[in-house]
């Protein structure tokens, strides 16, 4: 499946020669493969807009989509786009020029969304939801303007539980982040390809890559989150049982209405008990 002399993408270039890494590598490829298949993501022809912040997550989004593409597998066109949000310290020239030498088709967009958080959110506090659904909302005004059907993020297998806990412990409500759905305006698909794929494979692959990682804590409002008080009970109760994280992302494509308690989701009024005498 991997590269000869004469076949490969710039993206696998230096790529490590290990059977360690080619493993890894395979595994990350099929399990965005899977995902992309389960969920039913790929409409012929239709052009996706690739979102780039420059974490270890998104740098895997793009090589294993680029890899599928690559092969014959995924059969549209990706435009990958960086928003440089104005944060201090963040370095605009790091993405442009690694797009350009891996001859990717990109668009880099600059919006200082970071002095609206900061004019909005009082000191101290997380700026993450905001920072958020501003970042959001120029994603999806530029794949409009790209004529994209979807906007492609980089969230993985530990987003997806770590999202699910948080909505559990703090949100009262049993929900996390779907590999695919529709904006709210009912204009744009949403896909996360990474949804089978570990962090730690994540981290392992763009390291072992040597990919320009940016870090995410530029804006300074990280430290104390909730999510992290999740991140670090789920590694807890990994290190004490290894594969906990993998039952639990089964369970939750494992759902059963009738076992829970909504009932929107099942008819208990409906249920009927059969007379033994007959």
């Amino acid at each position: 499946m991997f590269d000869t002399a004469d076949d490969i993408h710039p993206l696998f270039e230096g790529a490590p020669s290990t059977t360690e890494f080619k493993k890894l590598r395979k595994r990350i490829v099929r399990q965005t493969r899977e995902a992309i298949e389960q969920y039913g993501m790929v409409e012929r022809g239709a052009r996706w807009l690739v979102c780039l912040s420059g974490g270890k997550d998104s740098y895997t989004l793009l090589a294993a989509l680029t890899e599928l593409k690559w092969r014959g597998l995924l059969p549209v066109e990706l435009l990958v786009c960086n928003l440089d949000q104005g944060q201090p310290g963040f370095p605009s020239t790091v993405l442009p020029a690694f797009l350009e030498r891996m001859g990717v088709q990109h668009r880099i967009e600059y919006r200082d969304t970071y002095s609206i958080v900061t004019d909005k959110i009082p000191e101290g506090r997380t700026y993450c939801a905001l920072c958020s659904r501003l970042r959001r909302g120029h994603l999806y005004r530029i794949a409009r303007e790209e004529g994209c059907s979807a906007v492609v993020l980089g969230h993985h297998r530990d987003d997806i539980l770590e999202t699910f806990l948080m909505n559990l412990f703090h949100g009262s409500r049993l929900a996390t982040m779907p590999p695919k759905l529709v904006n709210e305006e009912g204009d744009l698909f949403v896909y996360r390809p990474l949804a089978h794929v570990a962090e730690a494979d994540c981290e392992r692959f763009a390291r072992a890559m040597n990919y320009p990682i940016i870090p995410c804590d530029l804006c300074g409002s990280q430290d104390g989150l909730q999510r992290m008080q999740v991140k670090a009970l789920l590694d807890q109760w990994e290190a004490n049982h290894p594969g906990r994280r993998q039952k639990m992302f089964r369970a939750l494509m494992n759902a059963r209405p009738s076992h829970l308690l909504d009932p929107k989701l099942f008819h208990f009024e409906g249920l009927q008990r059969r007379d033994r005498g007959t």
